[in-house]
């Protein structure tokens, strides 16, 4: 990147970052695209893991908003199949509730119309004993029926490390841990960022055209480096806890309105785990320090217990957390978080750095597509060039994603050996690209065995991930590209050294590299379940 100049310099992997990078490579840009962390290691790996339409976002009265989310899960289903699934939801109505059948039906009715009729499929009315049938742990006292809908989950670290890879194969030069320290305006614009490697710790500056700020919720404190000190954000916490899905035994998707605030949160199933979000609470923090407290865990556990009473969770039962910081555009005349609008805004400072605030996961390939016409015009502008066009980033599937029926490929791998589990894991993890893989597996029996006993994640993956995508430190590999950290009771903290061992071999990390990797993989658990020494007190 320090080389040569670049056309546009993205600044922030998330999703947003990480589509706008897809997009002007895509249309034949010179792109890099740079990250403090890791690709995804921000909101973007910490959202409530759905590609949705937006149900709740009807009772707001954005209407185009709904409607742009269900054209894009749609897409999104389309070109990664494997990072993105469908997923049903029941959304139980009980009396004394916010919300009453007729108007759910009507929400519902309306979800469909503005997907154009081609969800996966239809809503469907249910009266109570359908829906206890389905879902029979659900509090039946007061329960008046509900419905059932369609959206998507999807692996949202991972679907942005998918945009970063695609954009990487068309060219654009990507790397992550650079921390962009300043800009260098001359003549009132912005052409030269300097930045720090932080594995490195070597010092470069960057030439770039046009500079691109798609950092989320570390946008404000980068417009200010740029002279613009007003914020244009209001930044709320959402936190989520996993617990073991036999606890609730909930066997679809659960939409509710909680007992407590009336606000509309999830229960969620995510393979032997099932998970609760979200809170939305204002947020002034530091992003870098963000965790669920004590107070959010009690709050998203009683809501959970007042649906299924029969689970009567603790907060001993819960097996990870995370939390994220929503980066949405300020409103004055908005009180209540929730209200807040999930719209997206483009801003163009007087040194020409281009900001995209706000947005929403399901939406970023439209982000995306927007920001980088502004880039394109500003590019005309600069040195004359042609118009490209709009690229086909809704067409062209994602790394992975060049199949429709996934089941074809689980069979393959089984025949090769390996548990439905394990296979079934290793699809949805990388859809076509599970052939790298199994190669590894293959050519080395110890990478084809799990990681965790009784996880179906395998050591190949690790090397994999190494090789393939720019995992440089032991939280990559295990919060990431393999979610053990989320996944696994103890958060894999035994095998971490065996993993650690594993990583040096293929990065040639010393004997205080690999100390430092696993003392900062402890205290990220640590920071995570900090609610717990909260409640001791």
């Amino acid at each position: 990147m320090a080389a040569d100049p670049v056309d546009v310099l993205i600044i922030g992997a998330g999703i947003n970052g990480a589509g706008i990078a897809r997009d002007a490579a895509m249309r034949g840009f010179r792109t890099a695209l740079v990250d403090k962390g890791d690709f995804g290691g921000g909101t973007s790996g910490r959202s409530s893991r759905l590609i949705h339409g937006g149900l709740r976002y009807l009772e707001m009265g954005n209407i185009r908003l709904v409607f742009e989310a269900s054209r894009e899960r749609r897409t999104l289903l389309r070109i990664a199949p494997h990072l993105v699934r469908p997923r049903s939801f029941i959304f139980p109505i009980h009396a004394g509730g916010r919300l009453s059948r007729w108007k759910l039906a009507a929400g519902l009715t309306l979800y469909d119309i503005l997907a154009l009729f081609r969800n996966v499929r239809r809503h469907r009315m249910l009266g109570k004993q359908r829906l206890l049938r389905a879902e029979p742990h659900l509090r039946d006292r007061g329960l008046k029926g509900g419905g059932r809908y369609y959206d998507a989950q999807c692996d949202d670290a991972r679907l942005t490390l998918a945009n970063v890879r695609s954009a990487h194969a068309h060219g654009a030069l990507v790397a992550n841990y650079v921390h962009v320290d300043d800009f260098e305006p001359a003549d009132g614009r912005v052409r030269r960022v300097r930045a720090t490697d932080r594995v490195t710790n070597s010092s470069y500056t960057i030439r770039a055209k046009v500079v691109v700020n798609a950092t989320g919720p570390w946008s404000d404190k980068l417009r200010a480096k740029d002279g613009n000190s007003a914020p244009v954000l209001r930044r709320t916490t959402g936190v989520h806890v996993a617990v073991p899905r036999n606890r609730i035994g909930n066997t679809e998707a659960i939409a509710m309105t909680s007992p407590l605030d009336g606000r509309v949160m999830f229960v969620i199933p995510w393979g032997e785990l099932s998970y609760i979000g979200t809170t939305d609470t204002d947020d002034l923090t530091d992003p870098d320090i963000v965790r669920a407290t004590a107070d959010d865990v009690i709050y998203l556990l009683r809501s959970a217990n007042a649906m299924f009473p029969e689970a009567r969770l603790q907060p001993a039962d819960i097996v990870s957390t995370w939390a994220g910081i929503r980066p949405m555009v300020a409103s004055l005349d908005v009180k209540d978080p929730s209200a807040v609008s999930r719209e997206h805004r483009i801003l163009v400072s007087d040194s020409g750095v281009v900001s995209v605030v706000g947005g929403k996961l399901t939406t970023y390939r439209a982000v995306a597509e927007e920001t980088v016409n502004v880039v394109e015009d500003k590019l005309q502008a600069i040195d004359g060039r042609k118009p490209v066009g709009r690229a086909p980033t809704d067409t062209q599937p994602l790394p992975g994603g060049a199949t429709r029926d996934l089941g074809v490929l689980i069979e393959e791998i089984t025949r090769e050996g390996f548990s439905r589990e394990t296979a079934t894991h290793l699809v949805h993890a990388h859809g076509t690209e599970s052939a790298a893989v199994l190669n590894l597996a293959q050519s080395d029996p110890d990478l084809a065995k799990p990681i965790v006993a009784g996880h179906p994640a395998i050591r190949a993956e690790l090397v994999h991930a190494i090789r393939r995508e720019m995992a440089i430190t032991l939280s990559d590999l295990l919060v990431r590209r393999t979610h053990l950290f989320y996944e696994v009771l103890g958060h894999a903290v035994p095998e971490a050294p065996g993993v650690v061992d594993l990583a040096a071999r293929e990065l040639g990390w010393d004997a205080g590299r690999k100390a430092s990797e696993l003392a900062a993989y402890l205290q990220e658990i640590q920071n995570a379940m900090a609610f717990r020494d909260e409640l001791s007190v």
